[in-house]
């Protein structure tokens, strides 16, 4: 038997983050739907998608449904105003009095912004578990993207996760919504890596067309290899595709199982390098496999949670 780690040195709890649909607030209709959806997390948007003179609608919209509605698994974020908006204080009230897993913060382009929510959140008395999303959607965002990730060990250590926003940085960099992404792939890999320096989980972007699942799948497959989590989505027909491409592959499990195994073995012990059939493994290759091998475990215990 393999021993799995939920908990990780240089990470935050391990949580599945393959699919992250995003919902207006203001659509009661989209709202009811999200208890029937496997999607792993739901951002619920007060910010782009909702009219200035909908807010306070949206507002009690949300609610009313997360105080009624069981999610179950499904973590919950809440996208929020930007800090500088007359909407702020208000949205800021709703995450005291709903207390989600997390609130997203837009267009983040200085660790400034993550920490003066972190510290009202501290003054609020919420929560330790409650985390920081940001999302990098600028240019500014992009290029403080270390900084902005490095403050999350000073913000009360909140910060949890970035999320690309490509529509805002297409429109202010000029790059065409293209198939490929290729001249995005850049900035794409600034994030994730600055992400990766500091421990936090990474989305990709949505993909506008849901129609186009030909596309969809292709983000999926490129952002997989560039290292993302998983994919803010728009549409309830890309969660099972994003799951499914973010999700653990069968010859990847198999292989996990098998380097977690020589590690354990007795004749190994105290090796941080070992030759297996011709091939040498180091043991950040085992913390690697536990990683993947966590992600397996938390998939099965949901199955068994829906039976």
């Amino acid at each position: 038997m393999y021993r799995v780690q939920t908990e990780f040195r240089d990470r935050h709890p391990l949580r599945l983050r393959r699919s992250v649909l995003t919902v207006p607030a203001v659509n009661e209709r989209a709202l009811a739907k999200i208890c029937d959806l496997d999607c792993d997390a739901v951002i619920f948007d007060l910010e782009d998608s909702v009219a200035p003179e909908k807010k306070s609608e949206a507002r009690e919209n949300l609610k009313n449904f997360l105080e009624q509605a069981d999610l179950d698994w499904r973590e919950r974020i809440i996208r929020i105003n930007a800090v500088d908006s007359v909407h702020l204080a208000d949205d800021l009230q709703l995450i005291r009095a709903l207390i989600p897993d997390a609130v997203l913060l837009p267009k983040v382009e200085e660790p400034a912004s993550i920490q003066s929510v972190a510290d009202w959140l501290a003054e609020a008395d919420a929560t330790e578990s409650l985390r920081i999303w940001a999302m990098i959607e600028t240019p500014r965002g992009v290029l403080n993207a270390t900084t902005i990730a490095s403050s999350g060990r000073t913000a009360n250590g909140r910060l949890d996760t970035f999320v690309l926003g490509l529509n805002d940085l297409r429109k202010a960099t000029g790059i065409p919504a293209e198939p490929g992404r290729r001249y995005l792939v850049p900035y794409l890999m600034q994030v994730v890596l600055a992400a990766r320096a500091y421990g936090l989980d990474v989305i990709d972007s949505v993909s506008n067309d849901f129609r186009d699942m030909d596309a969809f799948a292709a983000e999926c497959a490129q952002a997989r290899s560039m290292g993302f989590d998983g994919k803010m989505l728009i549409h309830p027909s890309q969660i099972g595709p994003a799951n499914d491409r973010f999700g653990p592959e069968p010859n990847a499990v198999a292989e996990a199982q098998h380097v977690v195994a020589q590690f354990a073995d007795p004749r190994h012990a105290g090796l941080n390098v070992i030759n297996v059939n011709g091939r040498m493994i180091e043991r950040l290759h085992a913390e690697e496999a536990e990683r993947l091998l966590g992600m397996v475990a938390l998939i099965e215990a949901r199955k068994e949670s829906q039976k």
